[in-house]
């Protein structure tokens, strides 16, 4: 999406098979190999120049690091003045859910180590020195994915997908379309959601 706006893509993540996937897909998206570039690595330092970045997504990391402050500052470090930032971790309700019914390697390394209150995740993006613009919550559909995944015996985390996976796909697809599909999914995106997100900004 940020590609086909024009934007200059870099793309980060601890597994190399990851990264590569991501330039294959933007290979075959028809992005040009100049506007975009990938790299294996924990973060902890970005292999990149100081103030580069104008826009900066940071999904669903700081859960599964040793140290999340060190990231943010990571994150600061490469931003230009005003740049603004979509931070997310997963929500605590849905956490707390998945804590029953999960595996025990769910919430281990490499996985989800830690668990942020919303107070915490805004605490910790303060305290790097971002102005918090906007908290949203969202991603219901993923809470109850999560939930039946491990329902499913021996399913493995890609296709194909075990039939209930499937069948709730299309059970989500088809409330969308109903009259009161988006109202619903906005109440259930409020009660049981997959992740907290922060939109904010560093000072110009």
């Amino acid at each position: 999406f940020c590609a086909h706006l024009g934007a200059q893509v870099i793309y980060s993540d601890i597994d190399a098979a990851k990264v590569a996937a991501v330039r294959h897909k933007l290979a075959a998206a028809g992005i040009a190999a100049s506007q975009h570039r990938g790299f294996a690595s924990d973060s902890d330092p970005l292999p990149l120049p100081d103030q580069l970045a104008s826009r900066i997504l940071c999904m669903e990391v700081l859960e599964h690091v040793d140290d999340p402050a060190r990231i943010l500052r990571e994150l600061w470090r490469v931003g230009q003045p005003g740049a603004h930032y979509l931070l997310t971790v997963p929500d605590p309700s849905s956490e707390a859910v998945l804590k029953q019914v999960a595996p025990p390697i769910f919430f281990e390394k490499p996985n989800h180590i830690r668990v942020f209150s919303h107070d915490d995740f805004e605490r910790l993006v303060q305290e790097a020195g971002f102005i918090i613009e906007r908290r949203v919550t969202s991603g219901f559909y993923w809470s109850l994915w999560w939930i039946l995944f491990c329902a499913c015996d021996q399913q493995r985390f890609e296709p194909p997908w075990h039939p209930l996976l499937e069948q709730w796909s299309r059970t989500w697809a088809l409330l969308l379309q109903q009259p009161q599909g988006p109202r619903l999914k906005q109440a259930l995106d409020a009660a049981l959601p997959k992740s907290q997100a922060i939109i904010a900004r560093k000072p110009s």
